[in-house]
């Protein structure tokens, strides 16, 4: 009995460790080859002859997620954000992991529908790397608080960031509607989450409030109404009445 619980503990080591030699090509690469791959994706590349290459890993993605977690965290916590269900950690960390692995797999889904050559590795990989320009520009706007410093960064870095994968997209692409609507659908949910991310987590909000509202108006209050005042004896008067009646 000991020698069968030994075995069992020994296979579920020997599984748990062939599962982790299958991840680790994914996330077998030199910090170099990352900082390389960080500067390309926001420097687009017009070149749709033949496909361009992806980066079939995932260690770079999944530590610009992380980044982008703790920049989220920086800014509900500079925004004083009040989550009524569940923590900011959670919240940071569902937003960002729920659009990474979301949008990845509805692209991929569109790109098969669309015959584009991806898998769903390089697609992780790609967008990924994609959300480089969504932390650089979060970083920069949640500590300087420019409205219009926003736009110039979502336009510029932003901009460039999906500029470099709809480059990629089209150039794994056969045919002008396909194209279309790929990298189209690529392109508006990018952009559009970052829009989200800056006006949810900021304190741009509140400035929009106070605008509205203004900040000196004083909270409105309720106020009794004045209910006259009825004598005792009409109380027991109506009370006997009702009585009789029954």
């Amino acid at each position: 009995q000991m020698w069968q619980v030994g075995k069992r503990q020994a296979s579920r080591a020997f599984s748990l460790y062939a599962n982790i030699d299958i991840l680790r090509p994914y996330f077998d690469v030199e910090p170099v080859q990352v900082r390389a791959r960080l500067l390309e994706s926001m420097i687009p590349v017009k070149m749709i002859n033949f496909p361009q290459k992806i980066a079939g890993e995932l260690y770079g993605p999944l530590m610009l997620v992380f980044t982008l977690v703790a920049i989220l965290l920086h800014g509900m916590k500079t925004s004083d954000t009040i989550i009524r269900e569940g923590t900011l950690m959670g919240t940071a960390i569902g937003t960002c992991f729920g659009y990474w692995l979301g949008v990845s797999s509805f692209i991929y889904f569109l790109a098969y529908l669309c015959n584009a050559q991806i898998t769903m590795v390089q697609m992780l990989s790609l967008l990924g790397y994609g959300l480089f320009g969504h932390c650089i520009t979060l970083f920069v706007t949640y500590n300087i608080h420019f409205h219009s410093l926003f736009y110039v960064f979502w336009l510029g870095v932003g901009g460039l960031s999906t500029l470099r994968m709809v480059a990629v997209l089209v150039s794994r692409t056969v045919g002008h509607t396909q194209r279309l609507i790929l990298c189209g659908t690529l392109a508006a949910l990018h952009m559009l989450f970052l829009l989200y991310l800056h006006f949810a987590y900021h304190k741009v909000v509140e400035g929009i409030l106070d605008t509205l509202e203004g900040p000196n108006m004083p909270p409105f209050q309720r106020v009794a109404r004045d209910i006259p005042v009825v004598s005792n004896a009409v109380l027991n008067t109506t009370a006997k009445a009702v009585a009789l009646t029954l």
